[in-house]
């Protein structure tokens, strides 16, 4: 025999039903935003919020704010991040640096973080860098080889006598070039000058 069920739902099937679970795009930038108020009073209240623009950060938080336990509360920080591809994102940043960093990323998805994190977040010198960006390769010696192949005229008689890691150590050694590594076999070429 079969037991009938009663209309009522426990807590979790009702939360089921009123508000499919949220989830993000696996790599969206965002940031969870807490009320002080709360949290200097011991209670965990605050949202997790896509970085997509200043204006619907600044009305998710305030609608997280209206929102909490205790009255009148005005201030908020941000406690957590996730997407940001290493970079650090302060507490106290503003909503339009957390946007300016998430919009580099998009700019950048392959290595903007290492990138930032190179010039110590400053996104107007990484900008700058991608001016004097000149590719993915294998190695900095694959770079320095295509460099030196593509500039000057070798015999074939001569092409195996060229140690071109030795080069490319010599190029970046001298601050001609960095170089930023995001994977196995991937190292992304930029010029100093």
């Amino acid at each position: 025999m079969t037991e009938a069920r009663t209309g009522t739902l426990n807590h979790t099937e009702s939360q089921a039903k009123l508000a499919p679970r949220y989830r993000p795009e696996p790599d969206t930038p965002r940031i969870y935003v807490a009320c002080l108020a709360a949290y200097n009073d011991g209670q965990l209240h605050g949202c997790w919020i896509d970085v997509e623009d200043e204006d619907s950060i600044w009305e998710a938080v305030q609608a997280m704010l209206k929102s909490s336990q205790i009255p009148l509360v005005e201030e908020w920080s941000i406690h957590d991040y996730e997407n940001f591809q290493g970079v650090t994102i302060d507490e106290n940043d503003s909503f339009a640096r957390v946007v300016e960093i998430a919009e580099f990323l998009g700019d950048c998805p392959d290595f903007g973080g290492k990138l930032l994190e190179n010039y110590g977040g400053d996104i107007e010198d990484a900008e700058s860098a991608l001016e004097r960006y000149n590719g993915e390769y294998e190695s900095l010696a694959d770079f320095a080889q295509e460099l030196t192949e593509s500039t000057t005229q070798i015999p074939d008689s001569l092409k195996y006598y060229i140690d071109y890691k030795s080069m490319a150590r010599d190029m970046e050694m001298s601050g001609d070039v960095f170089s930023i590594e995001t994977g196995y076999k991937e190292i992304h070429v930029f010029w100093n000058n």
